[in-house]
């Protein structure tokens, strides 16, 4: 008989997200989709009944640009599920004008990276306890463009929503090499880069941004299906390696510059700092 797993989606109610919820559930799996709205959690609720998987289908609804929100996810999984076989990191949301959260971050900052650190560090504890654990981060591994603004990670100064995007990947790039490297987790970090895909909520852009990505999406983006396909394989056979980088189905070289393990560092202590800061 096949082991039973509990996955753990971020940003589980849209996009590749809700695609891994629904498709590890019809194969039997509990899935725990996190999510901030409502609407598309009773959604994706009421197609999990329609598979047939109504009762492996939670939904938690949580602002996971929030600290304590995150906080709180991490508290109801460890007290409901124990053992986490898999964590899936997608939660993110464009921003065209610089948002501050009530923590006092800037928000792609909080929901694209700090959620992902929070949740793969809050977490280990029941990924240990599964027999093959991993993680994956879907962010933007293999890209280069953008950096860390080590004098300025709350883009306060210059904000684009493109270079706080950029940052944020950057940052998640980093939060693999360091989890890997000095959590003494036994989950394999897997950071994966799925490449333009038609996925994700568009709502918070202009109207004629949106028209153009959706224009764009609709001649040269992969299908949600195929960019989820890799994970959904990852959960039942994680990679060997501690940490394993995958562009677009490419292995990404663990010297690349964007995964220096000093940089890494360096954030690590900077983002501790960060919420001694916020819990002080």
């Amino acid at each position: 008989m096949s082991h039973k797993r509990v996955i753990v989606v971020s940003g589980g109610t849209d996009g590749m997200g809700r695609a891994l919820v629904l498709a590890r559930a019809e194969r039997g799996d509990q899935v725990v989709a996190i999510g901030s709205n409502a609407d598309k959690g009773r959604a994706l609720l009421a197609r999990a009944a329609e598979i047939g998987a109504a009762d492996r289908v939670e939904f938690l609804q949580a602002d996971l640009s929030s600290v304590a929100g995150t906080h709180g996810v991490i508290d109801t999984v460890r007290g409901r599920w124990p053992v986490v076989d898999a964590l899936a990191l997608f939660a993110n949301r464009q921003a065209p004008k610089r948002i501050v959260t009530a923590d006092g971050l800037e928000a792609t900052f909080a929901l694209y990276y700090l959620s992902r650190y929070l949740l793969s560090h809050g977490l280990r504890a029941a990924l240990d306890r599964a027999p093959a654990p991993v993680i994956v981060n879907v962010a933007g591994v293999g890209t280069t463009k953008g950096s860390i603004r080590w004098d300025d990670l709350q883009s306060a100064d210059r904000y684009s929503m493109i270079s706080a995007q950029l940052q944020a990947g950057r940052a998640n790039d980093l939060l693999g090499v360091d989890f890997a490297a000095h959590s003494g987790s036994r989950a394999r970090y897997v950071l994966y880069h799925p490449g333009f895909t038609r996925s994700g909520d568009l709502t918070p852009l202009p109207v004629v941004l949106r028209a153009v990505i959706r224009a764009a999406a609709s001649i040269s983006a992969r299908p949600v299906a195929e960019s989820v396909r890799p994970i959904v394989g990852w959960v039942d056979t994680p990679p060997d390696a501690p940490l394993t980088a995958i562009d677009r189905h490419k292995p990404v070289p663990l010297k690349t510059s964007t995964l220096d393990p000093g940089d890494a560092q360096r954030l690590a202590t900077a983002t501790k700092d960060i919420l001694a800061w916020i819990t002080a």
